[in-house]
C-alpha cells in the first residue's frame, strides 16, 4: 500500500461516515502531518506509541564486522541509531489469524 492508497482509504472511511464533508487533498495533509509527526519524535529520540497498532522507537545498533560482499575484506560497521517498529499484540493477533485463514 502506497501513501496515496492510505490518503484515498482514509477519505473513503470519513466520507461513509461523516459525508463528503473532507476533501482528499485534506485527508492527505492529515496523513502528511501524522507521518511527520512521527518522524519528528523519533528525530527527538521520542517513543511512539499508537495503542492497538505499535511503537515506533530508535533502537542504537553496536559497532559490528561485516564483509564487503564483492572482495570479502572484514569491514568495520559503526555504531548508529536506526528506527524500528514493535507491533502491538492485538496486530500480531489480527496478522497472525489472517496466515491462519489463507492456510486453510
Amino acid at each position: 500500500m502506497t501513501k496515496a492508497d492510505l490518503v484515498e482509504r482514509v477519505t473513503e472511511s470519513i466520507s461513509r461516515t461523516s459525508g463528503p464533508m473532507i476533501s482528499k487533498k485534506d485527508c492527505a495533509r492529515v496523513v502528511d502531518a501524522f507521518l511527520d509527526a512521527i518522524k519528528e519524535a523519533l528525530k527527538e529520540q521520542k517513543n511512539i506509541e499508537v495503542r492497538g497498532f505499535g511503537t515506533f522507537k530508535i533502537r542504537n545498533r553496536k559497532t559490528r564486522m561485516a564483509r564487503n560482499p564483492r572482495t570479502g575484506e572484514p569491514v568495520e560497521v559503526s555504531a548508529r541509531p536506526v528506527p524500528v517498529f514493535k507491533p502491538s499484540k492485538e496486530l500480531r493477533t489480527l496478522v497472525a489469524d489472517l496466515e491462519m485463514n489463507a492456510e486453510a
